[in-house]
């Protein structure tokens, strides 16, 4: 488990702990579990949807798990950034399991209005 801030609350996401050289959500299912690039050297890091075939939540995140940035990404984006700088980066695949996750960062309607993939 990850505890995560963001906007002076926070939220427990499990996820499995990576190194820089894993494939993230690349060739997985939008079934598969949370992943966590931890411990990164700081930067703008940018990432890839590229043989991703879902669509799934981005956090950048700080040295202290706050967010300082996040997004949808898209299947097959080529490339993804942040202007901020972060120390880790989380994906969590938009399903049925995160549903509570997604709705945290992006909001219940505008979730629920944009994702038919999650049913409310």
């Amino acid at each position: 488990m990850v505890l995560i801030h963001h906007k002076g609350k926070r939220i427990s996401i499990p996820a499995k702990k990576v190194s820089l050289f894993s494939t993230g959500l690349i060739f997985r299912t939008k079934k598969t579990e949370n992943i966590m690039f931890e411990n990164l050297p700081e930067g703008n890091f940018a990432l890839t949807s590229y043989f991703v075939f879902f669509p799934f939540l981005v956090l950048w995140l700080n040295n202290g798990k706050k967010v300082v940035d996040f997004r949808i990404a898209r299947p097959f984006e080529l490339s993804m950034k942040t202007n901020k700088k972060a120390h880790s980066l989380l994906e969590i695949p938009i399903n049925k399991k995160n549903k509570k996750i997604i709705e945290f960062f992006v909001g219940k309607e505008k979730f629920k209005n944009k994702n038919p993939l999650v049913k409310a």
